[in-house]
């Protein structure tokens, strides 16, 4: 699915808040790796992102039909 910059931004925004409070992470990382980022919740997030496994859905409402018109 492609998503808009805003709703990747949500996406990444609240995937970090979730690591910035305790959750666990998705991807299995090293030392080394987490130095090279600087322990960053943005940047676990968004290589989470990329990997396509962050588990948040976008619902994406469509407008409804006008009455008389199909």
């Amino acid at each position: 699915m492609n998503y808009t910059k805003y709703e990747k931004a949500r996406i990444i925004g609240a995937r970090a808040l979730q690591i910035s409070m305790g959750a666990p992470l998705l991807l299995k990382l090293k030392k080394e790796d987490f130095e090279k980022i600087n322990y960053r919740p943005v940047e676990i997030a968004k290589m989470e992102f990329e990997k396509g496994i962050i588990p948040i859905t976008v619902r994406r409402p469509m407008p409804n039909k006008v009455a008389g018109k199909e």
